[in-house]
């Protein structure tokens, strides 16, 4: 069934462990929940912007900027996690009057320490949901990787059948080239980097709490992979690159500096 309904849920908290508070922290002017929001409400594909948080501050903030807010549990281990726990409200919201269907309902989780999120691939994403059929479990958007990335643990890579489908996800290079010095494999193959942006069929992320647990999840640190051994297809489109995502000082003060 084709997808009717397009919302945007941004899952927030202040505890962050590396940098505590950061979506608060100015970046030119105004918090950077506030940019990650605006910049969302800036697509032309979305019903409406939600926020997912376990913060009264973050929701009394949202709330005077205009945009709605879901209030979830501090026990929530992951963004996804968040917001699948109010994946019901979030589908109600974006179907206003009418009786919510999940199936033709598309969820989009972006993270909110991205400042500088680009409007244009959540249009993309929307268009990619609306154009599949079937409609897949997950879209997400990948990258070419530049060769001086291609072996960096802190880039995520994805290994893309001919279809576009994702294969697997790993903080290694995959594919592995054989009997080539791994400095030279990036003139064999193609090696995509993973943005960390998805999208979800509303169905999809409803019984993301009833998935299986995940071994490989827990060794790459790769929520994703959970979808993966479950079976679930995760589709994805090519976009030029990623966004900053803000997890340490030196991100916050670059990202200060790009405004």
């Amino acid at each position: 069934m084709a997808i009717q309904k397009c919302v945007v849920a941004v899952p927030a908290r202040l505890q962050s462990s590396r940098l505590p508070n950061k979506v608060l922290a100015d970046i030119g002017g105004k918090p950077m929940i506030q940019r990650v929001l605006e910049r969302c409400r800036e697509s032309t594909a979305v019903d409406t912007v939600v926020l997912c948080t376990d913060s009264q501050e973050l929701q009394q903030r949202a709330a005077a900027w205009g945009f709605p807010v879901l209030m979830t549990a501090e026990s929530c281990s992951s963004g996804s996690d968040r917001i699948a726990s109010v994946a019901d409200a979030l589908m109600a919201l974006a179907w206003g009057n009418a009786t919510p269907a999940a199936e033709q309902t598309a969820v989009i989780n972006v993270q909110g320490d991205q400042p500088f999120i680009d409007p244009k691939v959540i249009d993309a994403m929307a268009a990619e949901f609306r154009r599949l059929d079937p409609v897949p479990a997950v879209v997400t958007p990948v990258y070419g990787l530049k060769p001086e990335t291609v072996h960096n643990p802190n880039v995520v890579k994805t290994l893309l059948a001919h279809d576009g489908r994702a294969l697997y996800f790993s903080r290694s290079a995959i594919p592995h080239v054989r009997d080539v010095d791994p400095s030279e494999w990036h003139r064999h193959t193609t090696f995509w980097g993973h943005v960390g942006m998805y999208g979800f069929r509303g169905d999809v992320l409803a019984g993301w709490g009833q998935l299986p647990a995940s071994p490989l999840e827990d060794l790459e640190r790769l929520e994703q992979l959970r979808l993966i051994e479950a079976g679930l297809t995760i589709a994805t489109f090519e976009v030029q690159g990623t966004s900053l995502s803000v997890d340490t000082a030196e991100q916050l003060e670059q990202a200060r500096a790009m405004v």
